[in-house]
């Protein structure tokens, strides 16, 4: 009758010594031994973080499946984060200028269908999809592309209808890629070309890139960009400063073209975990740390983009562990919140990595006691759904039983919608309803996107800022209350938010139940 995102129906329970017992109905009693239980022990888990998770493509993980067999495996994942509280996902829909969407510019995957250029069968949409499959769960959807890359390695042949077959001429080779020549004015246009139609076309919540900027560098192979360099220099005469100039103008105009296409969705950067390495010198602050930058390397200068506003969140590669020789998991997360959280900074984590070192527990705790991260992102959402070394089990039992929003973004937009008006309760064939009318606002900013239901029992203090308390959410104006009997007394609260999550005041209504 009415589309639901999400309601906790049952819950898991903690018992002494850190053991956990079956999920527990969500009944009264269940409701009631919830709330008390939570409030004690986690009122401290913030209620808004970013908590992540990557869905690559390029690995081969769905090529071959078919569309039953991808879909499938993309459900026993998306379950998974759900489960263990992951609010954001990055599906990796363009790997080398192709599409895991319908595109007129580009050619399907050979992820998807094993050829590049031929369309799923039976027809699907894997970006319309997804987006439909992370919304009911809850969860934003950021539709991840590489902007430069236009062949991995292991692609032997190109479809008719691949950039690189219609202009040779805009790409050069290295080690094995092919790769957008960065220099070229063309090419920026294109790969914002590409991301418009992306946004304007599908209901993204972000646009989102990794860390492939200029090629990783490969022993012996200089980039060939010298007749561009000569051709298109602006003046600049080092090569590093030009290569990090012809990066800032794409990530500008991206920034631009995502925010006049749809204000609301927001642009992400997820960049190598090392800036620039302190011992290297010059005047760019630098971390206390060794090996390959963003800055030097990659000629990627994230610290720029932050401070000119140019990203709306960043999410680093910190892979390494807690004391790693030369890139210290410890040293780079304070220094990232040092540097770069003038936009919400989430922390790249890699679940392989963590449990080989088994520090697990020190860097979620790390990250949660520095004032300028708000998050992490899993790398990636496969090792999630197998619960490599219970990594996923111990985020759903110690950081992330409630709920999170995301966090707020108050540079693109900071007005919240008004609050729900005239709620009531009301008996309908499948059970106890709340019902509440929407508010309304002639400005798409300010409208309610989806609801947030909070439980209060009797004689506890009206807090919305405590996550413990949030039972759900509702993308419509009604969600169904867990009933029995009608016994107990609870003031439950509904909030709108809009399409940023600025969260409106509380409307309160007083029911038994």
């Amino acid at each position: 009758m009415t589309h639901l995102i999400t309601t906790f129906r049952s819950i898991s329970l903690p018992l002494q010594g850190g053991r956990w017992q079956r999920r527990v109905p969500l009944t009264k009693r269940g409701l009631l031994l919830f709330i008390f239980i939570f409030s004690l022990s986690i009122s401290a888990a913030p209620k808004r973080e970013f908590r992540g998770a990557w869905v690559q493509i390029i690995n081969g993980q769905f090529q071959g499946l078919g569309t039953e067999g991808t879909q499938r495996r993309l459900t026993e994942q998306l379950d998974a984060m759900q489960q263990c509280g992951i609010n954001t996902v990055m599906f990796q829909v363009r790997g080398e200028a192709d599409a895991m969407y319908a595109s007129s510019y580009e050619p399907w995957s050979r992820f998807l269908t094993g050829k590049q250029g031929q369309a799923p069968s039976p027809y699907w949409d894997p970006l319309d999809w997804m987006i439909r499959e992370c919304h009911k769960r809850n969860m934003e959807l950021h539709a991840w592309i590489n902007p430069y890359r236009a062949k991995t390695k292991g692609t032997t042949e190109l479809a008719v209808t691949h950039p690189y077959v219609q202009w040779p001429e805009r790409f050069f080779a290295y080690d094995g890629l092919l790769i957008f020549d960065p220099g070229l004015h063309e090419n920026r246009e294109y790969i914002c070309q590409i991301v418009r139609d992306i946004v304007s076309r599908y209901d993204v919540d972000g646009l989102h890139i990794d860390d492939y900027f200029y090629p990783y560098p490969a022993a012996g192979q200089p980039i060939p960009d010298d007749e561009t360099f000569r051709l298109y220099n602006n003046g600049l005469t080092d090569r590093g400063d030009w290569r990090r100039y012809n990066v800032n103008l794409l990530i500008e105009m991206l920034h631009r073209t995502i925010h006049d296409t749809k204000p609301w969705v927001k642009f992400g950067v997820s960049p190598f975990g090392i800036y620039h390495n302190q011992k290297n010198g010059g005047p760019i602050p630098g971390s206390d740390t060794g090996g390959l930058q963003n800055y030097d390397d990659l000629y990627a200068d994230i610290i720029y983009w932050v401070n000119k506003g140019w990203v709306d969140y960043t999410v680093p590669q910190v892979y390494w562990q807690i004391g790693h020789p030369t890139a210290d998991y410890d040293r780079l997360c304070r220094w990232w919140a040092r540097y770069a959280s003038a936009r919400p900074l989430a922390i790249g984590q890699d679940i392989d990595r963590t449990v080989q070192y088994g520090d697990f527990q020190k860097k979620l705790d790390l990250q949660r006691s520095l004032k300028g991260i708000s998050g992490s992102c899993m790398w990636y959402s496969a090792a999630l759904a197998a619960n490599t070394g219970n990594y996923a089990a111990a985020l759903r039992a110690n950081y992330h039983q409630t709920p999170a929003l995301q966090p707020l973004m108050p540079f693109i937009d900071d007005e919240a919608p008004d609050k729900p008006k005239k709620l009531k309760a009301i008996w309908m064939p499948d059970g106890y309803y709340l019902f509440w009318t929407a508010p309304t606002d002639s400005k798409e900013m300010n409208r309610p996107y989806k609801y947030v239901i909070y439980a209060f029992a009797k004689g506890e203090k009206i807090n919305i800022d405590d996550a413990a308390h949030i039972i759900g959410f509702s993308s419509q104006p009604m969600f169904q209350l867990p009933y029995e009997h009608g016994q107990q007394k609870f003031t439950y609260v509904v909030t709108a938010l809009d399409r940023l999550q600025n969260e409106s005041r509380p409307a309160k209504k007083k029911l038994k139940l």
